[in-house]
C-alpha cells in the first residue's frame, strides 16, 4: 500500500527511508516512526533529503524548513511543481522558542516568506503556528498532529501497573528557559522525596547538565540520573518502567514527550505540546503537582487517565486518523 506522500528535508542528515511497512516495529533499522518521519509512516511513503530521489506516482510533499535549508527549499518547491506534486511546507524545528530564532534573522524571513508565496500551503504540527504560516503568505494549509501508532499492537510497549515505579522527568534541555526543566527536576524530586519513590532523570548535556542536576539533587536519595543515549526501543523501556511521565515544557511543541508516553501507555502530566494538548488535556494544566501525586497514589484515577488518553490518541492522532486527514487533503482540489 502506497499513500503517495514523502517527506521531504533538503540536505538534511536524516538517511533516507521507505516505510513501505508501515511502522515496522520498535526494532526495525532506521528512525522510528515518530515526529516527522509519522507522517511518511501512517501514508506507506518516504522520507527523503534529495528532491531527485522522490519516486514516481508521488502526489504530495510535506517539505521541511530549516535555517540552512531555505534556498535549496526554494529550488525543491520549483521541481516539485514542475512535475505536479503537491507542497505542503512545514518547519522541522517548530517550538515556539524555535521558530522565533528562525525568524529572528532578516534574510531569513523574506525567503521564508518566498517560500510560503511558492508552496501550495503549510502542514502545521502545531495549531500555534497556523496565523504565522498564513500572515507570511501560504494560501491554504491546516493542522495535523504527529502520529502515533498507538493501534499497532508492535508498538504497544506498556507493562502491568504493578510493575512500574516512580517518576520519570520528561524534559532534558536547562539552557532553553521555556522548558522549565530546572523547576520539573525540582518539583518531581520534591515528589518523590515525599512519596519515597524513585525519580529518573536523563543526563545527556555533558559535564554542566550533571553538575547542575546534582545541585538540585543535594541529599535527596530517590533522584537517579540516566545517562543515554539510548536506542529508542530501550528508551520506551525504561520510560514505560515509570508510573507518570512529568514536565513542564511550555514550549508549544509538538509533543514527542507526550507520544512517547502515549507508547508506554502512561500518564504525561503537564507540558502544552500539541499531543499533550490533543490527549492529555486534563493533565496538561493547574496544579500538576497535584495531579501528578494523586496520579502516583490513586490506581483508578491511573487507569481512567490512560484509558482517555489511549482514546484520544486513537481518535485524534493515531496512524489510521492521520492518515484519513492526510489522504482527504491530497484529494481535496487545490
Amino acid at each position: 500500500m502506497s499513500g503517495g506522500l514523502v517527506v521531504l528535508n533538503p540536505g538534511g542528515r536524516d538517511a533516507p527511508q521507505s516505510f513501505a511497512a508501515g511502522a515496522g516495529t520498535p526494532r526495525d533499522p532506521g528512525h522510528p516512526p515518530v515526529n516527522y518521519h509519522g507522517y511518511a509512516a501512517c501514508m506507506h511513503g518516504h522520507f527523503l533529503r534529495d528532491v531527485r530521489a522522490i519516486p514516481s506516482g508521488t502526489r504530495a510533499a510535506i517539505v521541511l524548513l530549516r535555517k540552512r535549508n531555505l534556498r535549496v527549499v526554494l529550488k525543491a518547491l520549483a521541481i516539485l511543481k514542475g512535475r505536479g506534486i503537491r507542497t505542503w511546507i512545514s518547519f522541522k524545528e517548530s517550538g515556539a522558542h524555535q521558530v522565533a530564532e528562525f525568524l529572528s534573522d532578516y534574510n531569513r524571513s523574506l525567503l521564508f516568506r518566498r517560500i510560503c508565496a511558492s508552496a501550495d500551503g503549510y502542514l502545521s504540527s502545531t495549531p500555534d503556528l497556523e496565523p504565522l504560516y498564513r500572515t507570511a503568505g501560504c494560501r491554504d494549509g491546516f493542522f495535523a498532529p504527529t502520529p502515533y501508532p498507538v493501534e499497532e499492537p508492535a508498538w504497544d510497549r506498556g507493562i502491568p501497573l504493578a510493575d512500574r515505579k516512580g517518576i520519570f522527568v520528561g524534559t532534558r534541555e536547562f539552557d532553553v528557559p521555556s522548558r522549565n526543566h530546572w523547576q520539573a527536576v525540582a518539583m518531581a524530586a520534591a515528589l518523590g522525596r515525599e512519596l519515597e519513590v524513585p525519580v529518573a532523570v536523563m543526563s545527556n548535556a555533558g559535564r554542566h547538565g550533571l553538575r547542575l542536576l546534582k545541585a538540585i539533587r543535594g541529599d535527596n536519595p530517590f533522584l537517579h540520573f540516566l545517562v543515554g543515549p539510548f536506542a529508542y526501543p530501550d528508551y520506551l523501556r525504561v520510560v514505560a518502567a515509570h508510573r507518570i511521565v512529568f514536565q513542564l515544557d511550555a514550549s508549544a511543541v509538538p509533543g514527542q514527550v507526550a507520544g512517547d508516553a502515549l507508547l508506554c501507555r502512561m500518564p504525561c502530566v503537564g507540558g502544552n505540546g500539541a499531543v499533550d494538548r490533543a490527549t492529555f488535556g486534563g493533565l496538561a494544566g493547574g496544579d500538576v503537582r497535584d495531579l501528578a501525586k494523586r496520579l502516583m497514589i490513586d490506581d483508578e484515577a491511573w487507569r481512567a487517565a490512560v484509558e482517555d488518553s489511549q482514546r484520544a490518541a486513537r481518535e485524534r492522532l493515531s496512524f489510521s486518523a492521520v492518515r484519513d486527514l492526510l489522504a482527504a487533503r491530497m484529494d481535496a482540489s487545490p
